[in-house]
């Protein structure tokens, strides 16, 4: 890892250099980088930590004064309870996960008295294998993408998650970090560089850019760098997506929504909401509306509204919801109720602010109209990042989760359970809501792509074909 001010294509071009290097590290060696990064960090912690505080400080007078956002300084801080442990474990979750793309075959050699097995290893995993003809095989093997733009705002543990998962699956990676987290940048950078000296992975394979104003110019090395990961605001995703030919791996909203189903577990649900809405409300992965059966009205959103506004949550509710909640609870808590309107089912407030809309399906309709509804309104609204349900019936959730058109569509848990932490990932570049390559959190395997082999013994695309041609096997081999 190098700590970098040269100019964007010099930057580009090494790491794509040093992606080929990269590519073909063995396993053990690359497992080997991470472990050096852990150990680097915990030595590093203190440094580290303080470099972190110094960060907040700034970024606690800038958001008084308006120029930040109260939840770009919430994922700045690595002092949050778990966060810092989070982000060492990850890299050594990372490192024990099973390797993407290399794979040991074993080849059968004969001995006077039987035969050995002698293990070797191959770069790129099988997934795919066919007999194309008697001495001709084709193979699809897995390989990583190449070069990763990650530019990211106010998350400095971005660093040591990139750096794993770019080294784990055998890609280079170039980050940009925003001014809010400059300090604690250049501190966690510091130590991982130091760790990567007593490595084998090429220095130039992770770099930090230092220098200021290069996102542009960044942007247009279409020819070295593969992917970019926007990590930050709507603002950021969608100035990358405009401003690039590169494709673009991320989301530009976390608009998530929760659909209570007139049979859901009434608990369950203020427990399901608490975690969805409070547990992190900076995060994508908080839920932004909930959409309620106009059955449940009264069984289940009282609790649910009452538990929420306790802790400091704002309700903004339709007409409907907030004219029942306003029978049903106590006069100070039903005095804080406001009214919704409609831009408020398209905003990601990313605080304690939750929109609540009712589901009213025509008289006497059966169940599935509600839910047909209720799909329906999150197909049109929602950023189609991470959505759930909350029912007691299978049936009502398997169609929901086929119909819903999201990355992470979820039943009787909460939306914050979309994460590569938790999806057993080890860490996460990101939730990607694009339909082709990758889609949720990615990891390892949506930091990896294939290729195709074809082993031959002299054929030629002329021998086949026509009456007197050789005639195509296509037979399907087992993947040893």
């Amino acid at each position: 890892m190098s700590l970098t001010d040269s100019s964007p294509a010099q930057i580009a071009k090494a790491a794509s250099v040093a992606s080929r290097s990269l590519a073909i590290l063995p396993s053990a060696d690359r497992n080997n980088a991470l472990t050096e990064i852990h150990r680097s960090l915990e030595r590093a912690k203190n440094t580290i930590l303080s470099a972190n505080a110094r960060d907040l400080d700034l970024a606690s007078k800038a958001a008084a004064d308006g120029q930040l956002s109260q939840s770009v300084l919430k994922r700045l801080d690595l002092s949050r309870p778990g966060k810092w442990e989070d982000m060492l474990q990850g890299i050594l979750d990372v490192r024990d996960l099973e390797d993407p793309r290399e794979h040991w075959r074993y080849k059968v050699g004969r001995l006077r008295h039987g035969f050995s097995w002698a293990p070797y290893r191959t770069v790129g995993k099988t997934t795919l294998k066919t007999l194309l003809d008697e001495g001709l095989t084709l193979e699809r093997l897995t390989c990583p993408i190449g070069v990763l733009l990650i530019i990211f705002e106010a998350r400095p543990e971005v660093i040591a998650n990139i750096a794993a998962l770019a080294i784990k699956s055998g890609n280079a990676a170039i980050l940009k970090g925003g001014k809010e987290s400059t300090a604690s940048f250049h501190a966690i950078s510091s130590a991982i560089s130091s760790a990567l000296t007593t490595t084998t992975v090429p220095n130039a394979a992770i770099q930090l850019v230092t220098t200021r104003d290069v996102i542009a110019s960044l942007l247009e090395c279409d020819d070295h760098i593969d992917l970019v990961i926007p990590r930050g605001s709507n603002e950021l995703v969608r100035y990358v997506k405009a401003n690039t030919r590169i494709p673009v791996l991320g989301h530009a909203d976390g608009l998530c929504n929760i659909y209570i189903h007139s049979d859901a577990e009434a608990e369950s649900c203020v427990r399901i909401l608490l975690d969805s809405k409070l547990g992190y409300p900076a995060a994508c992965n908080s839920v932004e509306t909930l959409l309620i059966h106009e059955a449940a009205l009264t069984t289940h959103l009282p609790a649910i509204a009452s538990a929420l506004l306790q802790q400091g949550c704002s309700l903004r509710c339709d007409s409907t919801s907030k004219t029942s909640l306003e029978s049903s609870l106590p006069a100070d808590k039903a005095a804080l109720l406001q009214a919704a309107v409609e831009e408020d089912y398209d905003t990601e407030f990313l605080s304690p602010i939750l929109a609540v809309k009712t589901v009213i399906p025509p008289a006497s309709a059966p169940d599935d109209v509600a839910l047909a509804l209720a799909i329906a309104h999150i197909n049109a609204h929602s950023s189609h990042h991470t959505d759930a349900i909350l029912t007691s019936s299978s049936s009502v959730a398997r169609h929901f989760q086929a119909s819903v058109d999201s990355a992470c569509v979820f039943w009787n848990t909460s939306t914050r359970m979309a994460d590569g932490m938790r999806f057993g990932f080890g860490t996460e570049v990101g939730i990607s809501t694009n339909k082709i390559h990758a889609r949720g959190p990615v990891g390892l395997e949506g930091l990896c792509i294939y290729k195709y082999a074809v082993s031959g013994n002299g054929q030629v695309a002329g021998d086949y074909g026509g009456t007197s041609g050789r005639k195509w096997r296509h037979e399907r081999l087992s993947i040893e």
